[in-house]
């Protein structure tokens, strides 16, 4: 899974000219995948972010729904 979550990324990078992944979700709660992917994602050259104080799941797509709703 994280081979091939890493060739999409890197096929979406060459279309796309960029070099910073997201990564983020609630299957990013499972702790190998996210830092096996991490890893292999920056080994090969990629800047990646994750979540740090807003949760991965829907308590993050919550939260942002709030934010949304709040500036309009």
């Amino acid at each position: 899974m994280i081979a091939a979550l890493a060739e999409a990324a890197t096929m979406l990078a060459r279309e796309r000219g960029c070099r910073t992944v997201c990564l983020s979700g609630g299957s990013f709660q499972n702790h190998l995948l996210l830092s096996g992917l991490t890893q292999t994602l920056i080994r090969v050259g990629f800047r990646v972010h994750t979540n740090r104080e807003v949760p991965l799941n829907d308590g993050g797509i919550s939260l942002g729904q709030a934010v949304v709703a709040g500036t309009r």
